[in-house]
């Protein structure tokens, strides 16, 4: 079988991890998790890199965790081995989340178990209308892990979360981006398109990019900040950009706003 591995580009602005496992639906194997954290930790030292997209080679995004590790684990669950093992693969979603960059996640096929964390690190998660998105835990008898109910529930609240995590329910991309767990639904031959589209402007300004994206993380946390403190946060990095752009910067014709589709 094919090595699997994780590829990973960086070209004017847009960095990619991509998973390449599809003979295992992209699970994630141990060696692929470290090879994310590694990548990760090029991306925050490379400034030039402002935006990332995590994607996967393949017709489906991400199975979860490879079984094979799960049934290594399960042999002698309190183990320090099966520890580091699970804690291995939580690394990496860790990892993505704290990306100092906006990411984009673009799912298609699927996303479950682990892999469904994946997609919910990032910051924005383009689905395909036939994706399908699935807790996985409750029916392989296990409780999930990965951080996966914050993650759920940090778009779903109580509720949701329950129903995917507690009582099994999966989504189509088509049902998670009405409910609001995916930023919006795209034709899987429309996807390059619409990323295209949203990393333009990120792409070519990383400073600024990667400067909102702390600002959101100081704002809307966890915990969100007041009204007053929100303005405090931003009036420094709002002087710096307007400094930086200067008077005569201004008399330039303004960029076009992105406009991003929602296909059903």
């Amino acid at each position: 079988m094919p090595e699997a591995t994780v590829n990973y580009s960086a070209e004017n602005g847009v960095a990619r991890i991509t998973l390449d496992n599809p003979t295992r639906k992209n699970a994630i194997t141990l060696s692929m998790a470290a090879a994310i954290e590694s990548i990760c930790d090029d991306i925050e030292r490379d400034r030039s890199v402002g935006v990332v997209v995590v994607d996967a080679r393949g017709s489906y995004f991400c199975s979860g965790a490879d079984t094979r590790d799960l049934a290594a684990s399960s042999t002698d669950a309190a183990s320090d081995e099966a520890v580091r093992r699970t804690s291995a693969i939580y690394r990496c979603f860790v990892r993505v989340g704290q990306l100092p960059t906006p990411t984009i996640a673009s799912v298609v096929g699927g996303a479950v178990g682990a892999g469904l964390n994946l997609a919910l690190a990032a910051d924005v998660l383009l689905v395909t209308p036939d994706a399908v998105l699935d807790s996985g835990f409750l029916a392989r008898k296990i409780h999930p892990g990965g951080g996966h109910l914050s993650l759920v529930g940090r778009l779903l609240g109580p509720a949701g979360t329950v129903a995917m995590a507690g009582l099994g329910a999966a989504m189509s991309g088509s049902e998670a981006s009405r409910r609001g767990l995916a930023y919006a639904c795209v034709e899987a031959a429309d996807m390059e398109a619409e990323i295209a589209t949203l990393v333009k402007h990120a792409a070519a300004d990383p400073d600024l990019a990667r400067a909102i994206k702390n600002s959101v993380r100081l704002e809307l946390g966890p915990p969100s900040v007041s009204l007053a403190s929100a303005l405090e946060i931003e009036r420094g990095v709002q002087m710096w950009s307007l400094g930086r752009k200067g008077e005569d910067a201004w008399k330039n014709k303004p960029t076009k706003p992105t406009v991003t589709s929602d296909a059903p």
